[in-house]
């Protein structure tokens, strides 16, 4: 991959970004919360500069919880404008995080084979978010990546009134039939090509009901491109982690008006 194939998504991420208002206040905290008994923490990030009510971005995190790394992603909509906010899944607020691959395969497993509750869970960080006074309810999207791919589908099935349903690198896995027909707002899914884990036959799927419900989506896929590239691995992920971003930053600014 050429610098010339890189540059025009990089540029195109920098111009999203330089949108952003000049001299942005970041700032960011843990919020608590509960579902049920379970104690959960979020991390929100927000732009304080930014005063009244805003769209607001429900980060679904990857497998690896409540990571640096999902921080780091959660910062990136903040950044142009939104309140964002990455919900706890796993139960990060009664100290679950991941430390090695079978442990998040561990965590990943519960709720693949619990859906409603990875539903409620996702529920309880989603009323968490919307009780915040920095928050537009009528105007919230979720972002998933990896596992919160899939949490986005099975969520966005419960007919949670969601602007926009993203997912980047989505680990789809054994969604039930008939799942878009409750859902709303636009699907935008963010796909590698060389994805091994979660081909292009497992997107189809996914592609389907949503063509069969009339729900709207977008797909784009990235050539060269395996799972992950949101923590880019080689030159083509890296374009196709600066496309994502700028793709989902129109779609957010054509969808919220800002």
């Amino acid at each position: 991959m050429t610098k010339q194939h890189i540059l025009p998504a990089v540029l195109a991420v920098v111009f999203v970004l330089s949108s952003v208002p000049a001299h942005p206040e970041m700032k960011s905290q843990w919020v608590e919360y509960s579902h049920g008994n379970t104690k959960l923490k979020a991390f929100m990030a927000y732009d304080d500069k930014i005063t009244g009510r805003r769209p607001a971005v429900l980060v679904a995190h990857a497998r690896s919880g409540m990571s640096e790394q999902t921080q780091r992603l959660t910062e990136i909509w903040a950044k142009l404008g939104y309140v964002s906010f990455a919900a706890d899944i796993f139960g990060y607020g009664q100290g679950v995080l991941p430390k090695n691959v079978e442990e998040m395969m561990a965590q990943t497993e519960i709720y693949s084979k619990d859906r409603e509750l990875m539903k409620a869970r996702t529920q309880a960080g989603y009323d968490a978010l919307v009780k915040s006074p920095m928050v537009d309810p009528a105007k919230v999207a979720l972002v998933g990546y990896c596992f919160g791919g899939a949490v986005g589908v099975e969520f966005g099935s419960t007919g949670v009134p969601l602007v926009a349903n993203v997912s980047i690198h989505g680990s789809f896995r054994d969604h039930a039939p008939g799942w878009a027909k409750n859902a709303k707002g636009m699907f935008l899914i963010l796909h590698g090509a060389e994805d091994e884990g979660y081909p292009l036959s497992v997107v189809d799927k996914v592609i389907h009901e949503l063509r069969v419900a009339k729900v709207p989506f977008q797909y784009e896929v990235y050539g060269g491109t395996g799972h992950g590239f949101s923590a880019p691995k080689n030159k083509a992920e890296e374009r196709a982690n600066a496309q994502s971003i700028a793709s989902t930053a129109r779609l957010f600014k054509e969808l919220f008006g800002i």
